[in-house]
């Protein structure tokens, strides 16, 4: 590497701070308790992935299902859907987001209900 290109470089990756270090799914799980919004937002949006930890990640998104911010309440549930039938203990919280203040949070857990339950999402009225 030439010593001009590695003299760009470090400020980049000095500020980065070990972005590209992978957090763990308890480090996420704190994030998504804390006061910062983008970070709860990245958490919410990266637990879902850690089907490993599913058992850990499920109530925590429902927990989020009833965040301040819209767009973590609408990721928890698509997170959730996208648990399928492992996050049938969500079924309760997704119903009561169907009375969400935000359409796109109200479609978001219709959306899960049908994929984790398909004959509750029936009979609270999801198509």
């Amino acid at each position: 590497m030439r010593m001009w290109t590695f003299l760009v470089l470090l400020p980049c990756m000095l500020a980065c701070g070990g972005c590209a270090r992978e957090k763990s799914t308890a480090q996420l799980l704190e994030d998504l308790k804390g006061a910062e919004e983008r970070d709860r937002l990245i958490a919410v949006r990266l637990l879902p992935q850690r089907t490993q930890d599913a058992a850990q990640a499920i109530p925590a998104l429902m927990v989020a299902l009833k965040d301040k911010e819209g767009d973590i309440r609408r990721s928890a549930a698509i997170g959730l859907g996208t648990l399928g039938e492992q996050a049938k203990d969500a079924v309760p919280a997704l119903q009561a987001a169907l009375r969400d203040r935000d359409a796109r949070v109200r479609e978001a857990a219709g959306k899960a209900l049908s994929r984790i339950d398909p004959a509750a999402a029936s009979k609270a009225g999801v198509k």
